[in-house]
């Protein structure tokens, strides 16, 4: 789950966050070929216009609304053959389907009513027949909780283990809400205070001295201004003093900038969703005026097996479309298998509760039986016969569990040869395993 500094800006002199990064350095981490969604719509030369209520909306002008569009529906043209669309250009579709039998009332801004928000990453079928397929296999009341915070003045803060979702739900409810997904921080222990607040052009400050030609806005000021959801990535991950800048955004609902006199004030509509874990090293807490600014909600592994293989064959299918991969179908039994290993270790018991295992240092996530399970389709249509096999998916299921050469790999083997070993139907997973671990 993937820098971000402030927006992009046009010289090619220009920089961000004190001169660290290059004016094309992208505004989200979606990567500079994504500049006219996340940074170009924010260039110099656009004045503050009084809002609703007498709000400062920010950071454009009316004369330029018609080029923005148009902007972004030559983006999303592109996005058609991109290698992972965004949520809201994939599931276009379904997100059409649901505004169109929506007669629910909607929070100011948003592009569906907190129903159908909530059906369209749960899932379901419309009155028209049209199948909204889950984005989120866990418990209804998670997402209900979540999409409720953010219809209230509150931000919400997905807290989880790693591979739990976090990013994937934050997207989600990104595209549903706003219909727009890519006003993103992603944070990390450099991103700086410019990547939250805003940053300057410093040819246009060189030039003409501070002035908003020479304001660069980060992601949040444009949601703060557009009334959409901006998302921080790894929130936990960004120094301390940094978060710390969140702390007017979220509770005043401004952006002051002291340098020109005045203020970039929120518009209804706009919220904040960030995704932190503490389980990885280098986590900084949150202080607690920052965290009582936030509603948590913790995503939690998945519930059983059955939901498990479920979540990792809808996500591998999706992943494989896309690549011209096998159909999750011929590959199901391997898909239970890895899923089967991943739990038993990852909660120290086997699936009977008969036996006790050792648990290694990963965390065996959903994401990561993903990704070994992807890398084994990959292996079956590039090297094999199109079916996923028990060789297909060894040498992902070890790399994810012998992470620590010394430790992980005694408890890997003492896993093979008290638990798979014996397993009844699983010999040709016990030989593969063995190969690639010999």
């Amino acid at each position: 789950m993937s820098a971000a500094t402030a927006a992009s800006v046009t010289p090619a002199t220009a920089r961000t966050g004190g001169g660290a990064a290059p004016a094309d350095a992208p505004g989200s981490a979606r990567g500079a070929e994504k500049g006219a969604r996340t940074g170009a719509h924010a260039e110099p030369g656009a004045d503050l216009a009084p809002g609703p209520a007498g709000h400062r909306t920010g950071d454009r002008t009316g004369d330029r609304t018609g080029d923005q569009t148009a902007d972004r529906t030559a983006d999303r043209t592109a996005d058609r053959t991109a290698l992972r669309p965004h949520a809201e250009d994939a599931f276009a579709d379904e997100l059409a389907a649901l505004a169109a039998a929506d007669d629910r009332p909607r929070p100011a801004r948003w592009k569906l009513s907190p129903w159908a928000v909530a059906t369209y990453l749960l899932g379901g079928t419309l009155p028209d027949g049209t199948v909204v397929t889950p984005k989120y296999v866990g418990p209804r009341r998670v997402v209900e909780v979540a999409v409720t915070t953010l219809a209230t003045d509150r931000a919400l803060l997905l807290l989880g283990v790693p591979g739990t979702a976090k990013t994937w739900v934050s997207e989600h409810l990104a595209a549903a809400i706003s219909g727009d997904s890519t006003l993103l921080v992603q944070g990390t222990a450099g991103t700086p205070e410019e990547a939250i607040r805003y940053g300057w052009n410093y040819a246009q400050l060189l030039t003409h001295g501070p002035s908003r030609d020479a304001l660069v806005h980060s992601p949040l000021m444009r949601a703060m201004a557009e009334g959409r959801i901006a998302r921080i990535e790894e929130l936990t991950r960004i120094p301390a003093d940094v978060q710390d800048s969140l702390i007017t955004i979220l509770s005043e609902k401004t952006l002051p900038i002291p340098e020109l006199g005045t203020e970039t004030q929120a518009v209804r509509g706009f919220n904040v969703i960030a995704t932190a874990n503490d389980r990885d090293r280098g986590v900084n807490d949150l202080s607690s005026a920052l965290r009582r600014r936030f509603n948590t909600v913790v995503l939690p592994l998945p519930a059983t097996a059955e939901e498990e293989v479920d979540i990792v064959s809808r996500r591998v299918d999706q992943i494989g479309r896309g690549l011209d991969l096998p159909a999750v179908p011929a590959g199901a039994d391997e898909i239970r298998r890895v899923v089967t290993v991943f739990r038993e270790l990852r909660g120290g018991v086997t699936e009977d509760g008969r036996t006790k295992v050792k648990t290694p240092s990963g965390t065996l996530s959903t994401a990561e039986a993903i990704s070994v399970v992807t890398n084994g389709l990959a292996l079956a249509a590039h090297f094999g016969d199109g079916v996923l096999r028990a060789g297909d998916v060894a040498a992902g299921v070890l790399s994810a569990v012998v992470r620590d050469p010394a430790a992980d790999r005694l408890v890997w083997q003492e896993y093979l040869e008290t638990v798979v070993r014996e397993r009844d139907g699983w010999k040709d997973f016990y030989r593969a395993c063995r190969e690639v671990s010999a």
